[in-house]
């Protein structure tokens, strides 16, 4: 599932920028671009990267 259509940032994306250390949205932001755009998808990306999270 798309989370920044902006960037074209996936889930999928998100699981592995976790694997790679990222632990805040601002982290997700340099690793994918993610929310730099316009911002509407920060929340959701949040959500996404709290249960990639929980899951380690």
């Amino acid at each position: 599932m798309y989370i920044c259509i902006c960037h074209a940032v996936t889930e999928k994306d998100i699981q592995k920028a976790v694997g790679k250390g990222a632990s805040s949205v601002a982290r997700l932001s340099e690793l994918t671009l993610l929310g730099t755009q316009c911002g509407c998808c920060t929340e959701h990306a949040n959500q996404v990267l709290n249960q990639c999270a929980s899951k380690s």
